[in-house]
């Protein structure tokens, strides 16, 4: 076994696959929920999810801070404690449509607290060359929770509420009594290695500071969660309900599988290379969708599963290179430019998807989201080239007054 993978890591990546399956039992249902078990009008419905998800990434920056001021552990078991009581909260919940809200906001602050921690313990004292692999298996085991919570969950959300969240709640408590028992560690900044450093230098035509990773990973998510939110809404009538599942489920197993294998490959890239292949993928891949049918739709699922792959995965580790700050601090960061990318797609996800409609074709959904994957990098690229140029050009000296 690679030396990077200690006992602590190790239990690490298990507890985060542990805690996912736990709370993707219960999340992706909670619209059903809200809507149908609590009564909610699918207005308040919107309303209530996209303030969660607010609370759950744009509280990345505060899940940071606090672990700089308590610590990574002392964090991520706040942090299960909370979420421990917001699951809990649930059980009374079932006839209590309030307090259900309540320990939905609960476990969204929990998951804000959760992650960077989580993240920047996996990578603590690590080198950079190992910082690759341990971020690809911690998405891989994530990924894994995200795929099984749904079906584990589905024969108990509506006939069991009640058992299913106190089971969850007992999975958390599990976890956060075996996060006790880890070692404390630092979280220092980690000072990249000389191969590491070459690889984010810019290359011919690239500026580095032009290519910052904060808005590309706010621009990854925002065209991506167009494909997370609607592709449901679309592959369905064209296709089956069947086929939508079980392209759902080779998606999964393709993503938890191809990013340990391309881990060391996609660090390897200049950051431009990356966001240039990642972001044609997602051009490519949204196009394919908009053909419709079972292959146009697999092969746009396809290629949407390499841009997440590459996009999210190196705006990561280009982050962490870039930063001088303690990687928690990075990792709420880039939580942050998630939840905004995220709001903005729902903010304007659903207007698009009507307007298609009205137009004659679903299609063109899809062919927007396409040029906009192809446009939009571009644009921003130059905009933020075109701003350091302003920042770096001298002034020439008659307009100061000095001289030579």
């Amino acid at each position: 076994m690679r030396r990077e993978f200690t006992g602590p890591r190790l239990f690490l990546l298990g507890a985060s696959l542990l805690i996912t399956v736990g709370s993707y039992a219960v999340l992706p249902y909670m619209s059903v929920l809200l809507h149908q078990r609590w009564g909610f009008g699918l207005g308040t419905v919107g309303v209530v999810l996209a303030v969660a998800s607010l609370i759950q990434f744009g509280g990345g920056p505060v899940g940071a801070a606090v672990a700089r001021r308590i610590g990574l552990r002392a964090t991520m078991l706040t942090a299960l404690a909370v979420r421990t009581a917001g699951f809990a909260c649930f059980v009374p919940g079932v006839d209590r449509p309030l307090l259900a809200v309540t320990a939905l906001f609960l476990v969204s602050a929990g998951a804000a607290l959760y992650l960077p921690a989580n993240k920047a313990y996996l990578v603590a004292d690590c080198p950079a060359e190992q910082r690759a692999r341990l971020l690809a298996a911690s998405g891989s085991a994530f990924n894994a929770g995200i795929a099984l919570g749904p079906p584990v969950a589905a024969p108990f959300i509506l006939g069991s509420p009640a058992a299913l969240f106190t089971a969850v709640a007992a999975v958390f408590a599990l976890a956060g009594l075996g996060h006790a028992f880890l070692p404390p560690v630092r979280d220092t900044p980690a000072e990249p290695a000389p191969e590491a450093r070459r690889r984010t230098e810019p290359g011919p035509g690239e500026a580095a500071a032009g290519l910052p990773p904060f808005p590309y990973t706010l621009l990854a998510v925002y065209l991506f969660m167009f494909f997370q939110h609607f592709l449901a809404l679309y592959a369905v009538p064209r296709t089956s309900t069947a086929y939508y599942g079980f392209l759902v489920m080779g998606y999964a197993v393709l993503l938890v599988a191809a990013q340990p294998l391309l881990a060391d490959r996609i660090a390897r890239l200049p950051y431009g290379t990356a966001l240039r292949i990642g972001f044609g993928a997602m051009a490519l891949g949204t196009a394919g969708i908009a053909l419709g049918g079972h292959t146009g739709i697999a092969l746009g699922a396809v290629l949407l599963c390499a841009a997440e792959v590459v996009l999210f995965f190196r705006n990561d580790l280009e982050a962490l290179a870039r930063s001088a700050e303690p990687s928690a601090t990075v990792f709420g960061r880039q939580r942050l430019a998630a939840g905004l990318g995220a709001f903005a797609a729902a903010l304007f996800g659903g207007p698009l998807y009507g307007a298609a409609e009205q137009a004659g074709s679903a299609a063109w959904f899809w062919i927007a989201v396409s040029v906009q994957s192809a446009l939009l990098p571009v644009l921003l690229w130059g905009a933020v080239v075109r701003r350091n140029r302003r920042v770096t050009t001298p002034v020439p000296a008659e307009v100061t007054g000095g001289g030579p």
